[in-house]
């Protein structure tokens, strides 16, 4: 064991950093697999010569060093007992680019979407495209040999991979790529590391007798996904050892390694032109798992570029899932698998005739009962019910999970419906209903049993799974990877799988590469147990955590962290659009993740040592930067939603540590500012002039460049008592009632007069009653025994008033999707909560449906063209949608309205105010957002649906930002 001596030793050798902290090796414990492994650090090099100063740190130290990307891995490869060395953060530029030779040069922690945005303007892109691809790295493909959906027409990673550039275990670079026969003999002659390793390659495969033995027991040469051991049966292959007249490449072995021979610093990959424009989708149903596998074989006869596969268990999680619900769209009755048959086309006359021949086969089969068309975003929504296919399993409430021991099988296609039915049939021994999924026009699919790895007896069970479907694909002569590697979870087959001759050649090339086998240890040669070192201790005593929400629908406020399984959904780029993680996209950092957070409060929840768990440094850390933008409780596959988490650790915390006295005054903004209305004058005098406002934010710790928010003329409740009668309509079409939040009345009124007079004009009755703030502030501030009571009142006072017909509605979104989300966690009658959630609507939710339902029409409207951009606000986003807001605003016959593909704003309530948080609130701002407003004439309108959202926009841009309902409301013609 390595003292922290020798740790703060090496990291004044680094120019990047080490971290050895709790926080730090928690985070980086666990991947997106079953395993938990705490590293003794986390270093995240900055040049070549940081990672050559880790390896001679591991060589003198006999340690592992554990190359990682984004961390997605599924079999167990991104963790270890030594060092992790994380490139995501500064190993991410595109090098070169060569249109002429199709090729390019990246630094591993490049995104493949990411990647792939930038190669479009060359008319090219990288082929390989995992479910993963809007976050995963092409380090980490290369390490895995990743395949994905276009494998079947564009190959998997070992295909695209050219050259190399590494640094061996000695230290020195090396630079791996297509050589000639001569050339590899002339390799073999070098005195050193280089030489050594070309030589010893040589005697171990170029006798024929050991080729006839690798093909004999590796998998079949057509089943083209397959990641077993290192991949010698491509090696054999070359000029160097067979009569073919293919040039030797050690890329060929080096992909699939799993970063177990090498450290990889430059990739330089094959590209292929952009695939033909014109596309199409048959989407072909099937009551039976046979039927639909029985079909492969005949469809994948046609020029397909997807063939995926889903099955009923996967269709019924998206049912539950906000983000995927709207992609069930082409879902025909109740299937038990459906699959995904793609074709493209140059024109249009071609399209059709692939389309009717591929639907021809389908009739022929006779076992399809619907073939749903898709065209166009169609397709792409298609895609990504299926890409959701992995985090969406994670939704099952309990301990049970859809468990990743099994789910990379492949065989070739001739024998998948077989396989399958034989693979049915070791699950009914083992009383199973597996999950089928993906990749059936590869042979391959995801196949998962179900199981509670907190249990000896089901980890005697995943063990035994693993070894009789094993024995199963070896009958196949199949592999026990297709895509995912083999990681911990199969290396232990390997011998089994490839032969033990096979696998001392193997052992052999690992030896002469890492000779202390300090390159990702456990992993291929020398594995780790596939059942040890999980990422719960087994027949734990479940810790009791007693929480002022409500998370009965998840078994409690640990299991809601459970829920994570690693995808690392939340790493994707600012240009993968959504808005999660805002603070992640910001730093980089880890622990800035929804996975970040999920992991950490797993970790300190169940293994930390205060009496109340929550009181945790590491805790507060972790959760200090989240936005509670709500973007993780829908554009996370699994829901788990981190703000609600992080309310109920704010307040447990506080409970240990004490409220200061900025998070009160937060907190009781709607008070403070009900005060101010004593003398408003005399506040807004306050809050504007430099030195008294400076004072304030000096003394309370608020970033000086802010501006104070300055009350209203007058309250939106003291205008209603004066105006509302007087505008109210005699012959409504219905009534509303109108909840004041507490940002509207007192720093907003005019939008709120706004949206009154706009309700009343166009003939809707605004009730309203005497009812509480949302509590929305001290939500955010963890204030949750006061938020409790006025969602109590709350309901109260709704109780009974609300229906279909009398709805309520709200302007401000997180203050009156406060009452649809939180309440229900919050209030003692969680029936009357309920049914208060069920009848509260954003006004944006409203008034679209009465467009829809043609109360509202464009000849209320002027006619005048109006060019507007909208940004939407985060909770709107994650709970409603940006939509209904794009839809009214543009109901005027001449207005047209673009939304701005922007993420969370970075204001956040009270976040961006904060000292400390303000140069990350500005950052997020200038991700998207500020640079398209900036970039936006000044005739056109700027519109957010937020406060936070137009304080943001004022103070990031100097624009004015409107609300929409105030737009919609100048736009009323007269008589309306």
């Amino acid at each position: 064991m390595i003292d922290s001596n020798a740790l703060k030793s090496l990291s004044d050798d680094l120019v990047g950093e080490i971290k050895f902290d709790n926080l730090s090796k928690a985070l980086y414990a666990t991947d997106a697999s079953v395993y938990r492994r705490t590293p003794m650090a986390v270093a995240f090099p900055r040049s070549t010569n940081d990672i050559k100063t880790l390896i001679a740190f591991a060589n003198q130290n006999k340690i592992g060093l554990i190359p990682r990307t984004a961390g997605t891995s599924l079999a167990g490869q991104c963790v270890g007992d030594g060092i992790v060395v994380d490139v995501s953060k500064h190993f991410t530029n595109i090098l070169a680019i060569d249109s002429e030779k199709k090729t390019v040069t990246v630094e591993p922690g490049v995104i493949r979407d990411d990647l792939n945005r930038a190669l479009k303007v060359h008319g090219l892109f990288f082929g390989p495209n995992t479910s993963t691809s809007n976050r995963c790295m092409i380090g980490g493909m290369v390490g895995n040999n990743s395949s994905g959906t276009t494998s079947i027409q564009y190959g998997v990673t070992r295909d695209k991979v050219l050259e190399m550039h590494t640094i061996l275990s000695d230290g020195n670079d090396v630079v791996f790529s297509e050589i000639t026969k001569k050339e590899f003999e002339q390799k073999t002659k070098l005195e050193t590391l280089e030489g050594k390793i070309y030589d010893k390659l040589y005697a171990e495969l170029s006798t024929k007798e050991v080729q006839e033995q690798i093909k004999a027991n590796f998998p079949k040469p057509e089943i083209h996904r397959r990641n077993t051991g290192y991949a010698i049966d491509e090696l054999i292959n070359s000029e160097v050892f067979s009569e073919e007249n293919t040039k030797f490449n050690m890329c060929k072995l080096l992909s699939g390694s799993e970063g177990t021979l090498a450290f990889t610093t430059k990739i330089t990959l094959q590209l292929d032109e952009l695939p033909p424009e014109r596309t199409l989708m048959i989407a072909a149903h099937f009551n039976s798992i046979n039927d639909c596998l029985k079909t492969v074989e005949p469809v994948m006869q046609h020029e397909l570029f997807t063939c995926e596969m889903m099955d009923k268990t996967i269709l019924d999680c998206t049912k539950n899932n906000i983000e995927q619900l709207k992609n069930r769209f082409f879902i025909v009755d109740d299937p038990e698998a459906i699959l995904m048959l793609e074709l493209k086309a140059n024109d249009e006359h071609n399209l059709e005739h692939k389309k009717n021949a591929l639907l021809d086969t389908l009739k022929d089969s006779g076992l399809s009962y619907a073939n749903a068309i898709l065209r166009g975003s169609e397709i792409n929504k298609a895609l990504e019910l299926r890409k959701a296919g992995l985090g969406l399993l994670g939704n099952i409430v309990g301990d049970k999970k859809a468990v990743a021991c099994i789910e990379d099988t492949a065989v070739a296609i001739p024998d998948l419906a077989n396989y399958i039915s034989e693979f049915t049939d070791v699950m009914k021994k083992h009383d199973q209903e597996a999950v089928y999924y993906a990749h059936a026009g590869a042979g391959e699919l995801h196949l998962r049993p179900i199981l509670d790895l907190k249990k000896s007896e089901d980890v005697v069970l995943f063990k035994k799974i693993t070894d009789d479907v094993a024995t199963l694909v070896k009958k196949y002569d199949g592999s026990m990877s297709g895509e995912h590697g083999d990681g911990i979870v199969r290396a232990g087959y390997i011998p089994f799988m490839i032969g033990d001759k096979n696998y001392k050649i193997i052992e052999t090339i690992k030896k002469v590469f890492d000779p202390n086998y300090i390159f990702n240890p456990g992993k291929i040669v020398d594995a780790y147990a596939m059942d040890q070192k999980l990422r719960y201790d087994i027949d734990r005593e479940e810790p009791e955590i007693n929480t002022i929400l409500d998370f009965t629908d998840s078994l409690g406020i640990l299991r809601a962290a459970e829920k994570c399984n690693g995808s690392g959904d939340c790493r994707k780029s600012v240009e993968a659009g959504g808005t999660m993680c805002p603070s992640y996209r910001a730093t980089k950092n880890e622990k800035d993740t929804t996975r970040g957070r999920a992991n950490a409060l797993r970790e300190f929840l169940t293994n930390g040592n205060e009496t109340n768990k929550f009181n945790s440094k590491e805790l507060k850390e972790v959760f200090d930067l989240c936005l509670s933008c709500k973007g993780c409780s829908s554009e996370c596959p699994s829901n788990v939603d981190i703000a609600t988490l992080k309310a109920e650790f704010e307040y447990q915390y506080q409970k240990e540590n004490g409220i200061s006295l900025r998070t009160k005054l937060f907190a009781y903004n709607n008070k403070l500012n009900h005060l101010g209305r004593l003398t408003p004058g005399l506040t807004n005098f306050i809050f504007k002039n430099k030195v008294t406002s400076g004072v304030i934010k000096s003394s309370l710790g608020i970033a000086k460049e802010r501006d104070l928010p300055l009350l209203s003329k007058q309250s939106l409740r003291f205008w209603c008592k004066t105006n509302l009668k007087k505008i109210t309509p005699k012959n409504p079409i219905k009534k509303v009632y109108f909840f004041i939040d507490e940002f509207t009345n007192h720093l907003d009124a005019s939008i709120g007069i706004d949206a009154i007079e706009l309700l009343t004009k166009l003939n809707y009755e605004v009730k309203l009653i005497n009812h509480d703030e949302s509590g929305r502030a001290f939500i955010s501030k963890g204030l949750l025994s006061q938020a409790k009571k006025i969602a109590n009142k709350n309901i109260k006072a709704f109780n009974g008033l609300l229906s279909k017909e009398t709805p309520l509605i709200g302007l401000e979104p997180s203050a009156i999707l406060t009452l649809r989300d939180e309440y229900p966690r919050l209030a003692d009658n969680v029936e009357f909560a309920k049914e208060l959630s069920d009848h509260t609507f954003l006004i944006d939710e409203f008034l679209n449906t009465e467009i829809a339902n043609r109360n509202i029409n464009a000849d209320q409207f002027i006619e005048d063209t109006i060019r507007i951009k909208l940004h939407g606000h985060c909770h709107q986003k994650a709970l409603s949608n940006i939509q209904t807001t794009f839809a009214y605003l543009n109901l005027p016959k001449n207005f047209t309205v673009t939304i701005i593909p922007s993420g969370c704003c970075g204001m956040a309530g009270s976040f961006g105010y904060e000292k400390e948080h303000y140069d990350i609130s500005m950052q997020i701002g200038e991700q998207t957002l500020f640079p398209t407003i900036r970039k936006t004439a000044k005739d056109i309108v700027i519109a957010a649906v937020g406060t936070s959202c137009r304080h943001q926009i004022k103070d990031g841009t100097k624009r004015e930002a409107l609300h929409p309902v105030s737009i919609l409301r100048k736009a009323l013609k007269e008589q309306s």
